[in-house]
């Protein structure tokens, strides 16, 4: 069994009621993180624990989904006990100096805390998950994962407009974690975001399970628009996400 923990949902920036992006997947005594946004730090110890992460996966390198990793260093490094073991961080190639640059102004290595493995589109293990990742259409370089464990999958969107890649990588998931960042009524960037119908066509072309929104902007947007506008376009379970939200598959 797999089980999903929302620690942080909110879209680009904290909102009132949630940090930044981050979720745990946990199987067989493994625990992987998959982001660590903005404020994450504080929903990881109140909904798992503060050493209760095996690895961490950033799906790219905007603050909201990488930003609470750099405060991690204080936690693992500075431990009154000792420095931690350096944990797994799979991540785009610039991560070791991204991360670095915002921890510190000498931009001293990580090393001690880190060890940076480059993400490519491919599939890998990552403890007991078999783990696939696909550039996604966002500015920079930003990587879908598809987590795979005893025949259940889970797949999440990371930051993306519309693509073929995220179409696949969500294929047949039993849950499917989508950002539903803009709402259809009101312009929006192109090539950055996809609005809750467009998460809903997603989800119904890979034929999911279950679809999870998150990343909603709730300062530009309605929870209750975003909603309706998947539901019209996905006739599956479909859910808001909330820190503290639990799935089990």
């Amino acid at each position: 069994a797999m089980r999903l923990t929302v620690l942080g949902c909110a879209g680009s920036f904290p909102g009132p009621e949630a940090a930044c992006s981050a979720y745990l997947v946990e199987a067989d005594d493994f625990r992987l993180l998959v982001d660590f946004g903005t404020g994450s730090l504080s929903a990881l110890q109140r909904y798992a624990g503060l050493m209760a992460v095996d690895a961490i996966l950033l799906s790219h390198l905007h603050l909201d989904h990488f930003l609470d990793a750099c405060l991690f260093v204080v936690v693992r490094r500075y431990a009154p006990g000792g420095t931690y073991p350096a944990i797994p961080v799979y991540a785009p190639a610039g991560a070791p100096d991204r991360l670095a640059a915002a921890y510190s102004a000498e931009q001293s290595p990580l090393d001690d805390v880190y060890t940076f493995y480059a993400l490519q589109p491919g599939t890998f293990p990552i403890g007991p998950f078999s783990v696939t990742v696909d550039r996604v259409n966002h500015p920079v370089e930003t990587y879908g994962v598809r987590i795979e464990h005893g025949g259940s999958v889970i797949a999440y969107s990371a930051d993306t407009a519309p693509c073929d890649a995220l179409v696949r990588l969500a294929q047949g998931a039993d849950l499917f974690l989508c950002e539903a960042s803009y709402l259809d009524e009101a312009p929006h960037p192109p090539d950055l975001h996809l609005t809750g119908r467009e998460a809903g066509e997603t989800a119904t072309k890979a034929g999911v399970g279950r679809l999870l929104l998150t990343h909603l902007i709730t300062a530009w947007g309605s929870e209750a628009q975003t909603y309706e506008a998947a539901s019209a376009a996905f006739d599956g379970p479909i859910d808001i996400v909330r820190p503290g939200s639990r799935y089990e598959i």
